[in-house]
């Protein structure tokens, strides 16, 4: 098993007596059915349905003040309490930043057991395979992944495994403030509950998938070379623009795509290149969507 400690996540902190059902009223999951030991994954959206910020939550244990912590990319952490405390108006609830006393820690390939001694454990609720995650004082990460039985490494071995299976990251494989649930895969990663009533932002999202309207998706690809194509990267095929490069190591990134212009691409037999590196679009093993012909899952 490996863990690491992931510096580019932030963790806020919703506490107070309407703690539950001010974060249910705005974001994409259900927080009301939420129970100890469990996550959520969700977004905060725009009126427009765009994604402000991803996250995860979890119940915060009796012994940190209980409330939720927000288990968010550091780069949107300010954004998001900001506009978390616009929403609060009157509700009795604080809103804080706890980044810097403490971090995220994420631990996967392996059957480690999970223990609350550091912090709240909870599973990745975007995939199994992502692992355990938990939320503790930096300082402990050496600790946690010794009750884990695990090695620590580097973050970036957990960006590779992630980047192999596929899981967008806001900001490198999508935009912040422009892009819908959808094109993040929100919708197939377990971010949104079409059950539960209105959110800032639902109309458009339930409109989107009861529609199939959703033709930019973020997918997995292959690339060849030892150097990827930084993110950003347009990808073209037959001399027309099909997407951007997102996240990208060791032969594998991810990249935003109009699939129905993969699909014409595809057909016509045209090569798929980001700055002269030839990629190969793949269906990810979890995707539920239609995918055009020609891709499979990796192997």
């Amino acid at each position: 098993m490996k863990a690491a400690l992931l510096p580019d996540r932030g963790v806020l902190k919703v506490a107070g007596d309407d703690a539950r059902s001010f974060l249910h009223g705005l974001v994409s999951a259900d927080i009301l059915k939420l129970g100890a030991g469990e996550a959520r994954f969700c977004a905060l959206l725009s009126p427009q349905g765009k994604i402000i910020a991803d996250f995860i939550v979890v119940e915060a244990p009796a012994q940190d003040g209980g409330g939720f912590f927000l288990d968010v990319p550091r780069a949107v952490a300010k954004p998001l309490l900001d506009k978390l405390n616009l929403y609060k108006l009157r509700s009795r609830l604080i809103v804080g930043d706890s980044s810097d006393t403490l971090g995220v820690f994420a631990a996967w390939d392996g059957e480690g057991v999970a223990t609350p001694a550091f912090g709240p454990y909870y599973a990745d609720p975007r995939l199994p395979a992502l692992g355990l995650r938990a939320i503790l004082p930096p300082q402990r990460a050496a600790d946690a992944a010794a009750v884990l039985g695990a090695v620590l490494v580097d973050a970036s071995a957990y960006e590779e495994h992630r980047i192999a299976l596929g899981v967008p990251q806001g900001g490198v494989d999508f935009q912040y403030g422009d892009a819908f649930p959808h094109e993040a895969d929100m919708d197939q990663l377990g971010g949104i509950d079409f059950t539960k009533g209105c959110y800032v932002g639902q109309e458009v999202v339930s409109r989107m998938e009861h529609r199939g309207s959703a033709r930019t998706r973020t997918v997995p690809v292959r690339y060849d070379g030892a150097v990827p194509p930084p993110a950003g990267t347009a990808i073209t095929a037959g001399g027309r623009h099909i997407g951007g490069m997102g996240s990208a190591a060791t032969g594998r990134g991810l990249a935003l795509l109009r699939l129905d212009r993969v699909a014409e691409a595809m057909s016509r037999g045209e090569a798929f290149l980001a700055d002269g590196v030839p990629i190969r679009p793949i269906k990810p093993d979890w995707a539920r969507f239609a995918f055009p012909d020609g891709t499979k899952a990796a192997e």
